[in-house]
Protein backbone atom coordinates (compact mmCIF):
# COMPACT_ATOMS: atom_id res chain seq x y z
CA UNK A 1 0.00 0.00 0.00
CA UNK A 2 1.27 3.51 -0.88
CA UNK A 3 0.67 6.60 1.24
CA UNK A 4 -2.44 6.00 3.26
CA UNK A 5 -5.09 7.53 5.48
CA UNK A 6 -5.20 6.05 8.98
CA UNK A 7 -8.33 6.33 11.10
CA UNK A 8 -9.17 4.86 14.51
CA UNK A 9 -12.09 2.62 13.70
CA UNK A 10 -14.65 0.17 15.04
CA UNK A 11 -15.36 -2.90 12.90
CA UNK A 12 -18.86 -4.30 12.61
CA UNK A 13 -20.74 -6.94 10.63
CA UNK A 14 -23.95 -6.51 8.63
CA UNK A 15 -25.36 -9.22 6.37
CA UNK A 16 -22.07 -11.08 6.67
CA UNK A 17 -20.07 -8.09 5.38
CA UNK A 18 -17.58 -6.06 7.36
CA UNK A 19 -18.01 -2.32 7.74
CA UNK A 20 -16.06 0.29 9.70
CA UNK A 21 -17.09 3.37 11.69
CA UNK A 22 -14.49 6.14 11.81
CA UNK A 23 -14.34 9.76 12.96
CA UNK A 24 -13.24 12.11 10.17
CA UNK A 25 -12.19 15.72 10.80
CA UNK A 26 -14.49 18.03 8.84
CA UNK A 27 -11.56 19.64 7.05
CA UNK A 28 -10.70 16.28 5.44
CA UNK A 29 -14.10 15.72 3.83
CA UNK A 30 -13.28 17.62 0.63
CA UNK A 31 -10.08 15.58 0.22
CA UNK A 32 -11.73 12.23 0.80
CA UNK A 33 -14.92 12.78 -1.16
CA UNK A 34 -14.79 14.54 -4.51
CA UNK A 35 -18.13 15.49 -6.04
CA UNK A 36 -17.85 14.51 -9.69
CA UNK A 37 -21.27 13.07 -10.55
CA UNK A 38 -22.94 16.27 -11.75
CA UNK A 39 -22.87 15.42 -15.44
CA UNK A 40 -22.85 11.66 -15.19
CA UNK A 41 -25.99 9.93 -16.43
CA UNK A 42 -27.99 8.56 -13.46
CA UNK A 43 -27.62 4.91 -14.45
CA UNK A 44 -23.84 5.31 -14.15
CA UNK A 45 -23.78 6.83 -10.68
CA UNK A 46 -24.90 5.61 -7.27
CA UNK A 47 -26.42 8.72 -5.74
CA UNK A 48 -28.82 11.50 -6.60
CA UNK A 49 -27.55 14.65 -8.27
CA UNK A 50 -26.51 17.30 -5.79
CA UNK A 51 -29.33 19.79 -5.17
CA UNK A 52 -27.50 23.08 -4.72
CA UNK A 53 -30.56 24.80 -3.26
CA UNK A 54 -30.43 22.59 -0.15
CA UNK A 55 -26.88 23.53 0.77
CA UNK A 56 -27.37 27.10 2.12
CA UNK A 57 -30.09 25.91 4.52
CA UNK A 58 -27.88 23.19 6.00
CA UNK A 59 -24.86 25.50 6.05
CA UNK A 60 -26.81 28.18 7.96
CA UNK A 61 -28.06 25.54 10.38
CA UNK A 62 -24.43 24.74 11.25
CA UNK A 63 -23.30 28.35 11.58
CA UNK A 64 -26.39 29.52 13.48
CA UNK A 65 -26.12 26.64 15.93
CA UNK A 66 -22.36 26.57 16.25
CA UNK A 67 -22.41 25.17 19.79
CA UNK A 68 -25.18 22.61 19.43
CA UNK A 69 -25.55 21.48 15.79
CA UNK A 70 -25.77 17.73 15.26
CA UNK A 71 -25.31 15.46 12.23
CA UNK A 72 -25.87 11.77 11.66
CA UNK A 73 -23.16 9.64 10.06
CA UNK A 74 -22.22 9.69 6.40
CA UNK A 75 -22.23 6.35 4.59
CA UNK A 76 -19.51 5.68 2.03
CA UNK A 77 -17.89 2.96 -0.06
CA UNK A 78 -14.15 2.37 -0.54
CA UNK A 79 -13.08 1.37 -4.04
CA UNK A 80 -9.54 0.07 -3.62
CA UNK A 81 -7.11 -1.30 -1.07
CA UNK A 82 -7.59 -0.94 2.67
CA UNK A 83 -6.86 -2.96 5.78
CA UNK A 84 -8.09 -3.08 9.33
CA UNK A 85 -5.41 -3.50 12.01
CA UNK A 86 -6.89 -4.39 15.42
CA UNK A 87 -5.24 -3.02 18.53
CA UNK A 88 -5.27 -6.57 19.90
CA UNK A 89 -5.83 -9.78 18.00
CA UNK A 90 -9.52 -10.57 17.70
CA UNK A 91 -10.66 -7.09 18.76
CA UNK A 92 -13.07 -4.98 16.74
CA UNK A 93 -11.31 -1.72 17.66
CA UNK A 94 -8.23 -0.71 15.70
CA UNK A 95 -6.86 1.33 12.82
CA UNK A 96 -8.44 1.46 9.36
CA UNK A 97 -5.68 2.09 6.82
CA UNK A 98 -6.86 3.21 3.38
CA UNK A 99 -4.70 3.80 0.32
CA UNK A 100 -4.80 7.49 -0.63
CA UNK A 101 -5.19 6.54 -4.29
CA UNK A 102 -8.57 4.98 -3.56
CA UNK A 103 -11.90 6.37 -4.70
CA UNK A 104 -14.44 7.14 -1.97
CA UNK A 105 -18.11 7.28 -2.87
CA UNK A 106 -20.74 8.78 -0.55
CA UNK A 107 -23.79 6.55 -0.51
CA UNK A 108 -25.73 8.75 1.89
CA UNK A 109 -24.99 12.30 3.09
CA UNK A 110 -23.63 14.21 0.11
CA UNK A 111 -25.68 17.32 0.95
CA UNK A 112 -24.40 17.32 4.53
CA UNK A 113 -20.86 17.03 3.23
CA UNK A 114 -21.30 19.88 0.73
CA UNK A 115 -22.88 22.13 3.36
CA UNK A 116 -20.04 21.43 5.80
CA UNK A 117 -17.53 22.44 3.13
CA UNK A 118 -19.39 25.73 2.64
CA UNK A 119 -19.61 26.35 6.38
CA UNK A 120 -15.85 25.82 6.71
CA UNK A 121 -15.27 28.77 4.38
CA UNK A 122 -17.04 31.05 6.88
CA UNK A 123 -15.79 29.36 10.04
CA UNK A 124 -12.50 27.45 9.60
CA UNK A 125 -12.54 26.53 13.30
CA UNK A 126 -15.03 23.82 12.38
CA UNK A 127 -12.22 21.95 10.63
CA UNK A 128 -10.99 20.06 13.69
CA UNK A 129 -14.47 18.87 14.66
CA UNK A 130 -15.48 15.46 13.39
CA UNK A 131 -18.32 13.58 11.75
CA UNK A 132 -18.76 9.83 11.85
CA UNK A 133 -18.43 7.96 8.57
CA UNK A 134 -19.53 4.39 7.99
CA UNK A 135 -17.23 2.80 5.39
CA UNK A 136 -18.22 -0.23 3.33
CA UNK A 137 -16.12 -2.06 0.77
CA UNK A 138 -17.09 -1.07 -2.76
CA UNK A 139 -18.49 -4.13 -4.54
CA UNK A 140 -19.14 -2.36 -7.84
CA UNK A 141 -21.68 0.10 -9.24
CA UNK A 142 -24.66 -2.23 -8.96
CA UNK A 143 -23.97 -2.88 -5.27
CA UNK A 144 -23.41 0.84 -4.58
CA UNK A 145 -26.68 1.74 -6.30
CA UNK A 146 -28.47 -0.90 -4.23
CA UNK A 147 -26.91 0.54 -1.06
CA UNK A 148 -28.21 3.99 -1.97
CA UNK A 149 -31.68 2.54 -2.49
CA UNK A 150 -31.59 0.55 0.74
CA UNK A 151 -30.42 3.56 2.76
CA UNK A 152 -33.12 5.84 1.37
CA UNK A 153 -36.19 3.86 0.33
CA UNK A 154 -37.36 3.08 3.87
CA UNK A 155 -36.69 6.55 5.27
CA UNK A 156 -39.90 8.25 6.41
CA UNK A 157 -40.00 12.03 6.52
CA UNK A 158 -40.83 13.35 9.96
CA UNK A 159 -44.22 15.09 10.07
CA UNK A 160 -44.21 18.87 10.35
CA UNK A 161 -46.22 18.60 13.56
CA UNK A 162 -43.70 16.30 15.22
CA UNK A 163 -40.83 18.48 14.03
CA UNK A 164 -42.57 21.51 15.55
CA UNK A 165 -43.19 19.63 18.79
CA UNK A 166 -39.53 18.74 19.19
CA UNK A 167 -38.11 22.07 17.94
CA UNK A 168 -36.72 24.28 20.70
CA UNK A 169 -34.89 26.67 18.35
CA UNK A 170 -37.83 27.97 16.30
CA UNK A 171 -39.42 30.73 18.38
CA UNK A 172 -42.79 30.24 16.65
CA UNK A 173 -42.72 26.53 17.52
CA UNK A 174 -41.96 27.33 21.15
CA UNK A 175 -44.67 29.97 21.50
CA UNK A 176 -47.25 27.79 19.72
CA UNK A 177 -46.66 24.94 22.17
CA UNK A 178 -47.00 27.38 25.07
CA UNK A 179 -50.28 28.73 23.71
CA UNK A 180 -51.75 25.27 23.19
CA UNK A 181 -50.79 24.31 26.75
CA UNK A 182 -52.75 27.30 28.11
CA UNK A 183 -55.94 26.77 26.09
CA UNK A 184 -57.78 23.60 27.18
CA UNK A 185 -59.72 23.31 23.91
CA UNK A 186 -56.52 23.27 21.85
CA UNK A 187 -54.82 21.00 24.34
CA UNK A 188 -57.63 18.46 24.02
CA UNK A 189 -58.18 18.57 20.27
CA UNK A 190 -54.73 19.16 18.77
CA UNK A 191 -52.74 16.30 17.28
CA UNK A 192 -49.09 17.01 17.99
CA UNK A 193 -47.70 14.26 15.78
CA UNK A 194 -49.68 13.99 12.55
CA UNK A 195 -50.07 16.45 9.69
CA UNK A 196 -53.17 14.82 8.25
CA UNK A 197 -56.09 13.65 10.35
CA UNK A 198 -58.28 10.71 9.43
CA UNK A 199 -62.05 10.96 9.58
CA UNK A 200 -62.06 8.90 12.77
CA UNK A 201 -59.36 10.92 14.52
CA UNK A 202 -60.15 12.13 18.03
CA UNK A 203 -58.47 15.43 17.16
CA UNK A 204 -59.64 18.29 14.94
CA UNK A 205 -56.45 20.36 14.57
CA UNK A 206 -52.79 19.63 13.91
CA UNK A 207 -49.93 21.33 15.70
CA UNK A 208 -48.43 22.45 12.40
CA UNK A 209 -51.61 24.30 11.37
CA UNK A 210 -51.91 26.15 14.67
CA UNK A 211 -48.23 27.02 14.17
CA UNK A 212 -49.03 28.41 10.71
CA UNK A 213 -52.05 30.31 12.03
CA UNK A 214 -49.88 31.93 14.70
CA UNK A 215 -47.39 32.96 12.03
CA UNK A 216 -50.31 34.57 10.16
CA UNK A 217 -51.08 36.54 13.30
CA UNK A 218 -47.62 37.72 14.27
CA UNK A 219 -45.61 37.79 11.06
CA UNK A 220 -42.00 38.96 11.69
CA UNK A 221 -40.16 38.06 14.87
CA UNK A 222 -41.74 37.46 18.25
CA UNK A 223 -41.90 40.38 20.66
CA UNK A 224 -42.50 40.65 24.40
CA UNK A 225 -46.16 40.07 25.21
CA UNK A 226 -46.92 38.13 22.02
CA UNK A 227 -47.68 34.90 23.86
CA UNK A 228 -50.18 36.72 26.05
CA UNK A 229 -51.81 38.23 22.97
CA UNK A 230 -52.09 34.84 21.26
CA UNK A 231 -53.62 33.24 24.35
CA UNK A 232 -56.09 36.11 24.67
CA UNK A 233 -57.06 36.02 21.00
CA UNK A 234 -57.52 32.25 20.73
CA UNK A 235 -59.35 32.07 24.06
CA UNK A 236 -61.87 34.63 22.80
CA UNK A 237 -62.22 32.77 19.50
CA UNK A 238 -62.78 29.42 21.19
CA UNK A 239 -65.27 30.87 23.67
CA UNK A 240 -67.32 32.50 20.91
CA UNK A 241 -67.55 29.69 18.38
CA UNK A 242 -70.69 27.94 19.57
CA UNK A 243 -69.99 24.66 17.78
CA UNK A 244 -66.60 24.32 19.47
CA UNK A 245 -68.26 24.87 22.83
CA UNK A 246 -70.93 22.31 21.97
CA UNK A 247 -68.15 19.84 21.15
CA UNK A 248 -66.60 20.46 24.57
CA UNK A 249 -69.99 20.01 26.22
CA UNK A 250 -70.61 16.83 24.19
CA UNK A 251 -73.69 18.34 22.57
CA UNK A 252 -72.07 17.95 19.15
CA UNK A 253 -69.99 15.01 18.00
CA UNK A 254 -66.62 15.35 16.29
CA UNK A 255 -68.00 13.47 13.30
CA UNK A 256 -70.87 15.93 12.88
CA UNK A 257 -68.54 18.90 13.37
CA UNK A 258 -66.17 17.65 10.67
CA UNK A 259 -68.95 16.64 8.29
CA UNK A 260 -71.26 19.63 8.56
CA UNK A 261 -69.10 22.67 9.36
CA UNK A 262 -66.01 24.42 8.00
CA UNK A 263 -64.60 24.81 11.52
CA UNK A 264 -62.18 21.87 11.27
CA UNK A 265 -60.67 22.91 7.95
CA UNK A 266 -57.05 24.02 7.85
CA UNK A 267 -58.01 26.98 5.67
CA UNK A 268 -60.50 28.20 8.28
CA UNK A 269 -57.93 28.03 11.07
CA UNK A 270 -55.45 29.96 8.92
CA UNK A 271 -58.16 32.48 8.06
CA UNK A 272 -58.77 33.04 11.77
CA UNK A 273 -55.05 33.71 12.00
CA UNK A 274 -55.51 36.57 9.53
CA UNK A 275 -58.28 37.93 11.76
CA UNK A 276 -55.88 37.73 14.68
CA UNK A 277 -53.32 39.74 12.72
CA UNK A 278 -55.82 42.58 12.35
CA UNK A 279 -56.28 42.79 16.11
CA UNK A 280 -52.55 42.40 16.64
CA UNK A 281 -51.95 45.48 14.51
CA UNK A 282 -54.88 47.43 16.01
CA UNK A 283 -54.49 47.09 19.75
CA UNK A 284 -56.72 50.13 20.30
CA UNK A 285 -59.77 48.07 19.29
CA UNK A 286 -61.75 46.22 21.94
CA UNK A 287 -61.09 42.73 20.61
CA UNK A 288 -63.24 40.73 23.07
CA UNK A 289 -66.35 42.82 22.38
CA UNK A 290 -65.97 42.41 18.60
CA UNK A 291 -65.25 38.69 18.70
CA UNK A 292 -68.59 38.06 20.39
CA UNK A 293 -70.02 38.43 16.87
CA UNK A 294 -68.43 35.06 16.02
CA UNK A 295 -71.43 33.55 17.80
CA UNK A 296 -73.76 34.78 15.06
CA UNK A 297 -71.79 33.32 12.16
CA UNK A 298 -73.28 30.32 10.38
CA UNK A 299 -70.25 28.04 9.93
CA UNK A 300 -72.14 25.22 8.20
CA UNK A 301 -70.93 23.98 4.83
CA UNK A 302 -74.48 24.39 3.52
CA UNK A 303 -74.25 28.14 4.09
CA UNK A 304 -73.41 28.82 0.47
CA UNK A 305 -74.14 32.54 0.80
CA UNK A 306 -71.06 32.96 2.98
CA UNK A 307 -68.72 30.12 2.02
CA UNK A 308 -69.39 29.20 -1.60
CA UNK A 309 -66.30 30.02 -3.66
CA UNK A 310 -64.40 30.59 -0.44
CA UNK A 311 -64.32 27.43 1.68
CA UNK A 312 -66.30 25.20 -0.68
CA UNK A 313 -66.79 24.95 -4.43
CA UNK A 314 -70.02 24.63 -6.37
CA UNK A 315 -69.66 20.84 -6.26
CA UNK A 316 -69.34 20.89 -2.45
CA UNK A 317 -65.65 20.02 -2.37
CA UNK A 318 -63.33 21.93 -0.06
CA UNK A 319 -61.06 24.65 -1.44
CA UNK A 320 -57.37 24.74 -0.59
CA UNK A 321 -54.55 27.22 -0.83
CA UNK A 322 -53.83 30.78 0.22
CA UNK A 323 -56.57 32.26 -1.95
CA UNK A 324 -59.20 30.31 -0.03
CA UNK A 325 -57.68 31.46 3.28
CA UNK A 326 -57.88 35.11 2.21
CA UNK A 327 -61.46 34.82 0.96
CA UNK A 328 -62.66 33.09 4.14
CA UNK A 329 -60.92 35.72 6.26
CA UNK A 330 -62.51 38.47 4.17
CA UNK A 331 -65.99 37.14 4.87
CA UNK A 332 -65.30 36.75 8.58
CA UNK A 333 -64.02 40.34 8.66
CA UNK A 334 -67.19 41.57 6.96
CA UNK A 335 -69.35 39.70 9.45
CA UNK A 336 -67.33 41.16 12.36
CA UNK A 337 -67.47 44.67 10.91
CA UNK A 338 -63.72 44.81 10.15
CA UNK A 339 -62.75 46.91 7.10
CA UNK A 340 -60.99 45.14 4.23
CA UNK A 341 -57.63 46.27 2.91
CA UNK A 342 -57.26 47.33 -0.72
CA UNK A 343 -55.67 43.97 -1.55
CA UNK A 344 -58.56 42.13 0.14
CA UNK A 345 -61.11 44.23 -1.77
CA UNK A 346 -59.34 43.27 -4.97
CA UNK A 347 -59.62 39.58 -4.10
CA UNK A 348 -63.36 40.09 -3.50
CA UNK A 349 -63.81 41.59 -6.95
CA UNK A 350 -61.97 38.61 -8.39
CA UNK A 351 -64.36 36.25 -6.56
CA UNK A 352 -67.44 38.05 -7.86
CA UNK A 353 -66.15 37.88 -11.42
Amino acid sequence: MNFSYKFPAVKGIQAGREYYVVMVPLKFLSKLFVTDTEYVSPEYRAQRRLNESRIPTIKNYILNNRNNYVFSALSASIDGEFSFIPFKEGENIGILEIDMENTFLINDGQHRKAAIEEALKDDPSLGDETISVVFFEDKGLERSQQMFTDLNKHAVRTSNSLSTLYDSRDEFAVITKQVIAEIPFFQKYTDKEKDNLGKNSSKIFTLTNIYKANKNILHGSIQDGDKEFLVDFWTNVVNNIIEWQELLDKKLSKADLKRSYILCLNITLLALGRIGNYYYLHREINMPSQLIALRKIDWSRDNRADWNGRAVRDNGKVNTGEKAVILIANRIKELLGIPLTDAEKKSEKSLKR
